[in-house]
């Protein structure tokens, strides 16, 4: 758990098809519109079902745009895995 929270995917003791549904949420959340028929393939072929997939891409939206809203209000971060001692 440790390396996700820090973000270090290949410590993480994820399987390929965890990987790539990382990599892919990674790059709908850096570059969404970089994204490609061959992206969403690739899950596919890891045993991602379309809903799988769609519902990975509403998950990464949402935290986007709540995270957005939130800058825009200027509030602050909430510190939630340090609340819960995940990263402890």
């Amino acid at each position: 758990m440790q390396a996700l929270v820090h973000g270090k995917l290949d410590e993480a003791g994820l399987n390929p098809a965890e990987r790539a549904l990382l990599d892919y949420v990674s790059k709908v959340t850096e570059a969404a519109y970089r994204t490609t028929e061959k992206d969403v393939q690739t899950l596919r072929d890891h045993g991602w079902t379309e809903p799988q997939i769609a519902e990975a891409v509403y998950i990464t939206a949402m935290f986007a745009f709540f995270n957005r809203v939130a800058d825009a209000f200027g509030i602050p971060p909430q510190n939630y895995l340090e609340m819960n001692a995940v990263t402890k």
